[in-house]
């Protein structure tokens, strides 16, 4: 019986994970586009995703209150792993304050020295990640930990958010590599059965 985690990076690699030519965010371009948000909306991916970072929280002892980052590429992630939780609440940081009502930038729970964790979907320079981790200080969070799902390992994303997270540490799920290496497989694996068939 494959674990939540198997299912989840073969759900990545199937309905997120695109060779080709594209432009990155960075300004830079890449072999390959990794669109998380296919997962972690679609219905599967969802609990999935909830299930998988719950259990990397629980395995390292962190004891959050509650669990956000930085919207968008966090508020599936963040919804996800609050309802398979049913204890951890959530929380959104706008990319900047609002302009009208309370004029927040925290969005949901809003605890000052609450212990919480920052997530976030994909990894590049870090730079949403860093946004998250900067507010949620600001505001008077304890970040106990720093998590994303796909980490591309490019350029100096991690050294970053390590640098910015600290003394909170870094974890991330998968790969880049991690998902493209089960793309491949699965690709090879679609061809042989067309092959027999």
């Amino acid at each position: 019986m494959p674990s939540a985690r198997q299912k989840l990076l073969r759900t990545l690699a199937h309905k997120s994970f695109r060779l080709g030519e594209f432009k990155l965010s960075s300004g830079g371009t890449s072999d390959y586009y990794i669109d998380c948000r296919t997962t972690t909306l679609d219905a599967k991916g969802s609990r999935l995703t909830g299930e998988v970072f719950l259990e990397e929280i629980r395995a390292r002892g962190w004891k959050p209150q509650a669990i956000g980052g930085l919207t968008m590429g966090a508020d599936p992630i963040v919804v996800a792993v609050s309802v398979v939780s049913g204890e951890l609440n959530g929380f959104l940081v706008r990319k900047a304050e609002k302009q009208h009502g309370s004029g927040q930038r925290i969005e949901g729970f809003r605890e000052k020295g609450a212990r919480v964790v920052i997530v976030d979907d994909v990894c590049t320079t870090g730079a949403s990640t860093i946004q998250a981790i900067e507010a949620a200080r600001e505001f008077g969070f304890e970040i106990v930990g720093v998590m994303c799902l796909v980490e591309r390992e490019e350029a100096k994303g991690r050294p970053n958010v390590e640098k910015a997270a600290a003394p909170a540490p870094f974890v991330s799920i998968f790969t880049a590599n991690d998902v493209r290496r089960e793309h491949i497989l699965q690709t090879e694996e679609t061809a042989e059965h067309k092959v027999i068939h």
